[in-house]
């Protein structure tokens, strides 16, 4: 079926439960549109789409440790292993709240869920340590969020 130019069809197709659920986007090119769909349908799925050695990947949201920005890039640290997302960090700060994920200082933000302990540090910093055994540091600005969060103070 033709429509007008630049309208999207939407089809939806059932399927047996034995099949695994999919999306397919048919598209002439991948523009800022299908990027915007392809990213809605990736956040209710709760996967974050990454990089490493060239080559993407998706990660579950619910594994990945930390998001450091360092250098205008974006690295999304697993237990493991590290990648890059095209992500911004404050894009990902409002997408993964409630992921229970919080932002520990102005280029990093954490998983609660992989903390271990927090313990306090110099200057009114903490020290953070995580179930990978890694350590960052909550700035000083960032610790009455972070107490509220583990509180589970959500307003």
């Amino acid at each position: 079926m033709k429509n007008t130019k630049g309208v999207m069809n939407v089809e939806v197709k059932r399927i047996p439960p034995t099949e695994n659920e999919y999306v397919r986007i048919g598209c002439h090119k991948v523009d800022e549109r299908v990027k915007e769909i392809v990213q809605f349908v990736r956040s209710r799925e709760s996967i974050l789409e990454v990089i490493r050695d060239g080559e993407q990947y998706t990660v579950s949201i619910g594994e990945i440790f930390y998001i450091e920005s360092v250098d205008d890039k974006t690295f999304v640290y697993m237990e493991k292993d590290c990648y890059e997302t095209r992500r911004k960090l404050y894009d990902l700060t409002e997408e993964l709240k409630p992921n229970h994920f919080v932002r520990i200082s102005k280029p990093i933000i954490v998983n609660l869920m992989k903390i271990v302990s927090i313990k306090p540090a110099l200057n009114g910093r903490y020290l953070c340590k995580l179930k990978n055994g890694e350590e960052v540091i909550i700035s000083r600005k960032y610790v009455p969020e972070i107490k509220k969060k583990l509180r589970g103070d959500e307003s």
